[in-house]
């Protein structure tokens, strides 16, 4: 259940990039409308985190996955519906804060479902069931459209949804493929036995004057703007990279853009996998530059290069930003040991660069356009090869090489 959770988080968070074309057009939206879109559902993953995290406190993980899974039906439900920009923004918005509830929920419920002795194991693999979600979404995407294109032939789909949805919509589809998983979800969650989760202290909330506290350390806003600028980053490609390369190369958003969307996915499973046997060989702060050094030269490849080169680069950066989370994560908790739970919250608001730097991509690139707009993600990475090069953590991350020491 855990891993179909993963998966189902994952299809509905990422597909907004592959459809950002489509939505552009069928509403007629400026860079900087359509750019609301992502900050709706990301500003609510940003300030839920810690209330979430109270919730599952107070009623345990079965109830709390419960609602959180009914905020999800109600958000896709209402956008199936009546699908129009305005609802777009509400439904997004209450998505994102069902998706928030399940990310903080779903975590000690696999650490105590699986045992401890496993849980670094299935978490690996819930990563890899994220990103393969991600990969698979947009392929759904373009099945669905094409197949409820005016000029398809008579088939199931189309009958299923022939007055269901606006025919100049159908992408819409996915949002009733949306309602109708979170119904199963919550129909399989109902009739699961929960084991009872006991919070571990870097798992539980903590007092206001605990969060005020840490607030006033220079570490812990420098680790949080990374988190920021790590989520803004991936954020900003994912939503951005279709509707660049329909604007600057021509290339088809449902066919071929959403490809490139799911294989930047798909190629960030690939990354984590490669990134936990490198951080057995080197510093997690070595990786970082290595990585970071190496996607801002993809990045300007991507935005400067051929449609072919645009066409490589932009899923090569799924690949090459896949360690930063964890790395910078990692090193801000070994950094500033204390507080741990109460620090962890505070970086999982960090969350919010998903919604700020999409906006801020979206604003520019309506005045000096996309291609100008998306170089703004070189500050990104420029402040995270800040993070690699600055960072003095307390604890180095154990290698093969310091257990021969």
């Amino acid at each position: 259940m855990i891993l179909i959770t993963w998966f189902v988080i994952s299809f509905v968070t990422n597909i907004l990039g592959p459809i950002m074309p489509a939505i552009i057009d069928n509403y007629a939206l400026s860079l900087t409308m359509a750019a609301f879109l992502p900050f709706s559902f990301f500003l609510a993953y940003g300030i839920m985190s810690i209330p979430a995290g109270v919730m599952i406190e107070k009623i345990g993980a079965k109830k709390s996955m419960l609602v959180a899974f009914s905020l999800t039906l109600g958000g896709s439900a209402i956008f199936a519906l009546m699908p129009t920009y305005a609802m777009a923004l509400v439904s997004l918005f209450i998505l994102g804060i069902g998706m928030a509830m399940l990310q903080v929920i779903i975590n000690p419920l696999m650490r105590t479902a699986a045992g401890e002795e496993h849980f670094a194991f299935y978490s690996v693999l819930g990563q890899l069931v994220f990103g393969a979600a991600s990969f698979v979404s947009p392929k759904v995407y373009t099945y669905l459209v094409e197949q409820l294109s005016v000029s398809a032939k008579a088939n199931a789909v189309k009958s299923f949804f022939e007055g269901r949805i606006p025919v100049e919509l159908p992408w819409i589809s996915l949002y009733w493929l949306f309602t109708i998983l979170f119904v199963v979800m919550i129909l399989f969650i109902v009739l699961l036995r929960f084991p009872k989760v006991e919070l571990q202290e870097d798992e539980k909330t903590s007092s206001k004057e605990e969060y005020l506290v840490l607030l006033k350390k220079p570490v812990v806003w420098m680790f949080t703007l990374g988190i920021m600028a790590y989520v803004g980053t991936e954020q900003g490609l994912a939503n951005w990279m279709s509707q660049f390369l329909s604007q600057y190369h021509g290339i088809d958003p449902v066919k071929n853009g959403a490809d490139v969307v799911g294989s930047f996915w798909g190629n960030m499973s690939i990354g984590c996998l490669v990134g936990l046997l490198l951080l057995k060989l080197m510093d997690s702060q070595l990786v970082l530059k290595i990585f970071t050094f190496s996607s801002m030269a993809t990045l300007a490849v991507a935005l400067l290069g051929s449609a072919d080169a645009a066409l490589i680069a932009f899923p090569t950066l799924g690949f090459l930003i896949s360690v930063m989370f964890s790395i910078i994560f990692s090193l801000a908790l070994n950094s500033y040991t204390e507080q741990s739970g109460a620090f962890s919250g505070i970086l999982c608001s960090g969350i919010f660069g998903g919604a700020l730097v999409p906006m801020i991509i979206g604003f520019f690139g309506d005045y000096i356009g996309l291609r100008m707009a998306m170089f703004f993600l070189f500050v990104t990475l420029g402040y995270i090869l800040f993070i690699a090069f600055v960072a003095k953590p307390e604890i180095k991350n154990k290698t093969i090489f310091s257990d021969k020491k």
